[in-house]
């Protein structure tokens, strides 16, 4: 499509970076409004947003490390670090769990992922633009949507048999780019206001992002690794139904409160 966006002098700027930092500046932006209404600054949520987005970092590098070193055959750190790719599913669990050990290292109690939730569903949003830009599109398709790409185009996309002229492609990043955004709407508008456990903002998030980018793989094109299934779709089950089960049992919860204990009942 369009790898560089502009030059600046005789140097190019990637649109795949361009739109990365974009997403990581206005989720940081909204991160900060929502912090900022919720209660007095902590300086403490400076470390684990910077910790966070570290640990985003090595997620999304591990997460497609393994393609990279099949392909190449090249082991060392440098190579996957520098051309191993990235992976939005192993960045979001490497940023979970980012947030969890920074949080404790820095005793900071109280949950974030009602904090976290939109600024990262925006900053998704916003970076999947340029892995429109820049990246396979999707599978073939018959939908009157599908993107027919220039030779251009096709001849950048390695490893890729039905990208040929004339077939039309689904434009699966552009279904990320409409339901990250319309997630973001949602969790403001929406789910916010009805949260009643801090932190679960975040979880049904990532619930509903496991459920979509799950289907949403049968059009995007990537390698498959067992029955069908791709590498994401393979993570995608299990932590789904954690999730699945943790709201199952918050719904038992609820349902089933613990009766109240009166101070000097005497049974009988």
């Amino acid at each position: 499509m369009h790898p560089v966006l502009f030059h600046i002098g005789a140097w190019p700027v990637p649109s795949h970076e361009a739109f990365i930092f974009l997403g990581v500046v206005a989720a940081t932006v909204v991160f900060w409004r929502q912090a900022d209404r919720s209660g007095p600054f902590d300086e403490r949520l400076l470390w684990i947003v910077a910790g966070t987005l570290f640990a985003g970092a090595i997620g999304a590098k591990i997460g497609t490390g393994w393609r990279y070193v099949s392909v190449t055959h090249d082991r060392s750190l440098t190579g996957i670090l520098a051309r191993g790719g990235r992976s939005i599913v192993g960045g979001l669990a490497g940023a979970y769990v980012g947030a969890v050990v920074t949080k404790r290292l820095v005793a900071y109690r109280r949950r974030t992922g009602d904090l976290f939730a939109p600024a990262v569903a925006l900053g998704m949003a916003i970076g999947r633009i340029g892995c429109f830009l820049s990246e396979q599109v999707g599978t073939p398709t018959t939908l009157p949507w599908g993107l027919r790409l220039s030779d251009a185009t096709l001849a950048r996309i390695p490893n890729c048999p039905y990208c040929v002229p004339g077939v039309a492609l689904h434009p699966s990043f552009i279904y990320e780019i409409i339901f990250h955004a319309a997630m973001f709407a949602w969790l403001l508008a929406y789910w916010r206001p009805r949260i009643t456990v801090e932190g679960d903002l975040f979880k049904i998030y990532l619930l509903a992002y496991a459920i979509f980018r799950f289907f949403v793989e049968f059009v995007r094109g990537n390698p498959v690794l067992w029955n069908g299934l791709t590498g994401s779709q393979l993570f995608l089950i299990p932590s789904t139904l954690i999730l699945v089960a943790y709201f199952a049992r918050r719904r038992w919860v609820d349902r089933n409160p613990h009766p109240p204990v009166v101070v000097g009942e005497v049974a009988g």
